[in-house]
């Protein structure tokens, strides 16, 4: 059995040898597609990495199906987790065709959702309620309000 050796390296040495293992998830995960990248396993644009992120929703999905059918199928969770660790895996390459970093891409959602959910709070509120005592449709609509009010639109709740 022969392998391909390249100047310098062991005969089993990996693109993707090195890749330190204490790295943030993103990023790591990053530094594994990029390697894979720079020998040419990649996609050939964003949109390419966009269709298969429809494709691995769609796993998750028919594996959220899967479960709803055989809720007692001891194997589901790990299948669900599976799935969706695919999908921020592909979401990163996504990322990472855009040039954006996706751990401080998380950052900022997170303090995006921070933000508009205490103004969905306070609006809850200055109406006389307390947000979880909203129906679901109330807070989507203080939601689209609190959206509407940072981008300078008005929207009625």
């Amino acid at each position: 059995m022969s392998t391909v050796q390249q100047r310098g390296e062991a005969p089993d040495a990996s693109a993707l040898d090195g890749i330190a293992t204490d790295l943030t998830a993103w990023e790591r995960a990053r530094m594994l597609q990029s390697r894979a990248a720079q020998r040419g396993f990649d996609w050939p644009d964003a949109r390419a990495v966009v269709t298969k992120l429809y494709e691995e929703i769609n796993e998750v999905l028919a594996e959220f199906d899967a479960l709803q059918s055989d809720p007692d199928d001891p194997a589901a969770q790990d299948r669900i987790e599976d799935e969706i660790g695919d999908l921020l895996f592909v979401a990163t390459n996504l990322a990472r065709h855009a040039s954006v970093d996706a751990d401080q891409a998380m950052h900022r959602a997170n303090a995006k959702f921070e933000r508009r959910y205490r103004a969905m709070e306070v609006l809850a509120r200055s109406r006389g309620k307390a947000l979880e005592r909203a129906s679901l449709e109330q807070q989507e609509a203080y939601w689209a309000a609190t959206k509407a009010s940072e981008k300078g639109n008005q929207c009625d709740v």
